[in-house]
Order: C-alpha cells, then structure tokens, then sequence
C-alpha cells in the first residue's frame, strides 16, 4: 500500500564500505541472492569483494556503482518482503538515481547493472588521473560558490556541481582551477574548503565524453514509465516519458545534481518520512539540513531497518 507522505532516497557513491550489508545478509537470504544477480551480470562476484576485498578494490568507480545499485536494490526488496508501505515518490543522488529508476520499475535491474559499470569506467576515462578534483564546500551561499567558481575558471574548467544542503557544495573541475576556487572560497569566509578523495570530477562538462560513450548502451537498452515518480537530479521534476528518461540519465552525467531542490520537490509533493534505501546515512544528515521539520530513516543495519518498519 502506497504512503502519501513517504518518499525514499538512494545514497551514491561514498557510502561504500567493506562489510557492508553484512548484518542484513546474515538474517535475510534475499540480499545475497540479489548480489548474485548482479554478479551474474557483472562475471565476478561482486559480495566477496565488498565482504572480503580491500576498501580500494570497492573504491575503484566502475566497481563502486555497480556495488551501491546492489545494495539499494537488495534493501528495497527486503523492505517489500517485509510488508513496508510503498513510498509514493523517490529520487536518488548522483549514481543514486539509477536505484531509484529500477526500485520504480523503470528497467531491469541486471541492465541497471551493466550500464553503471560502463558509466564508472567511462567516467574514470574521461579525465585521465591527476588531473580532474572535486572539494567540498562549507558554510558559504551558492551563489558566493558560483561567482568563485566563475572567477577561478581563467585556465580550466571548475563547476558547482553537487547542491546538497544549504552551506553544503561540492564543486569540479580540473585540479588547478579547483584549488584556485578553494582558495577564493576561503577567502570569501568558508568554513571548510576541503579536497575530497575521489580521481575525476564528475558532473562537469569534462564528463561529457563519458555521456556520449554511454549513450549507445542507454538508447539500446528498454526503460519504461516508473511505476512511482522519480525525482530527477537535473531538473529536479519527475518525468514519465521513457525516452525523455534515458536523456536526463545522460545528461546527469555532465551536469549537477540538485539535491536541495529534489528534496523541497518531494516535501512540496506531500512528503515528510524519508527512508535512505541503501548503505551509509548520508542522505539522513542532508535532509536534515536542508529541513528539520522532514523525519529521516536509514535501513542499513537490522535494527535501523526495524526501526523505520515501525516508525512509518
């Protein structure tokens, strides 16, 4: 039964670590089974390397969406298994979204699972190592962040590109324009102005060449109408139209991810519970940023998935 005032949100990348989902897996058959089916997909078994691998064999791109897709998948089954109301609108961050898309029955997942692994590799290939870096940017307006990016892009390309709570940025671009951003950044009073560890700059237009090589593989892959609205990151509006969809999921490549705006869409469209479907609690603190008022759930651990079972 569908929950007005519920809406679910799929964390991306950097919820990622080893052992995670463990504790779920060990009282719930249905989560390995669903790594199975992505393994299968994928030609190598993904649950051992998360349960056994190292942190930098999960950190590797093509194989951190991959791993993440999973894991929203697995705990949106469990939660159906377990007679959870289904929520009546979603959206995911970033890779995020691809949860989101097959959660809504938008395709399948095992062709889910395939086009984020081609959408890790060719985002790590679009900007050789080195020379791409995203930072985080703390306690500064966006617009005070977009004039620094814009004053710091005389030699390169540097973008506000993941909104994700007020005083929250993070901008990309390549390595030099970026810490020239940073340094106005701090200038202009940041809290915090940090490099965060991750090897290409994802969503800028450096990741467009990523979009055009994966283009082929979304076009010739079938999407259908989401059984629940999605909230998508580029414009943060649901959209319908199957082929409209392919081209958003294109697009978000190269372009930023709204988060604020995608969660004041669903609290304007009735919602106020928020279940993070997936590892980590990311999503949890965001929400709470951006409204204090919008209750938020994580499901990554037995008893956090209990608790939002009961609590909505």
């Amino acid at each position: 039964m569908t929950q007005s005032n519920l809406a679910f949100v799929f964390p991306g990348q950097g919820s990622q670590k080893i052992g995670m989902l463990a504790e779920l897996a060990s009282l719930n058959p249905e989560v390995e089974a669903t790594f199975k089916e992505a393994s299968d997909a994928l030609d190598y078994d993904l649950w051992q390397m998360i349960q056994q691998g190292e942190q930098g064999d999960i950190n590797l791109t093509e194989r951190t969406q991959p791993m993440l897709l999973a894991s929203s998948v697995a705990i949106w089954r469990l939660w159906n298994e377990k007679g959870g109301p289904g929520p009546a609108q979603m959206a995911g961050h970033s890779l995020g979204e691809w949860s989101a898309l097959v959660c809504a029955g938008a395709l399948e997942f095992a062709d889910a699972v395939r086009i984020v692994r081609a959408r890790g590799a060719y985002m790590q290939q679009a900007v050789p190592a080195g020379e791409g870096a995203m930072a985080a940017i703390l306690g500064l307006s966006h617009e005070v962040i977009i004039a620094a990016c814009d004053s710091a892009r005389e030699n390169g390309t540097v973008d506000a590109v993941n909104f994700n709570a007020p005083g929250q940025v993070v901008i990309a671009g390549s390595a030099a324009a970026v810490d020239r951003a940073i340094a106005i950044c701090k200038d202009a009073g940041a809290k915090r102005a940090l490099a965060l560890p991750v090897s290409a700059p994802f969503h800028t237009s450096l990741m467009q060449p990523a979009a055009e090589q994966l283009t082929e593989l979304v076009q010739s892959t079938i999407f259908s109408s989401p059984s629940v609205p999605v909230v998508h990151n580029v414009t943060a509006k649901p959209e319908q139209d199957a082929n409209a969809i392919k081209s958003l999921m294109l697009e978000q490549i190269y372009k930023p991810v709204l988060w604020v705006d995608c969660i004041l869409a669903l609290k304007a469209s009735g919602a106020e519970h928020f279940v993070e479907c997936g590892p980590g609690r990311v999503l949890n603190g965001l929400t709470k940023r951006i409204d204090r008022d919008l209750k938020s759930f994580s499901t990554d651990d037995p008893a956090s998935l209990d608790n939002a079972l009961t609590s909505i």
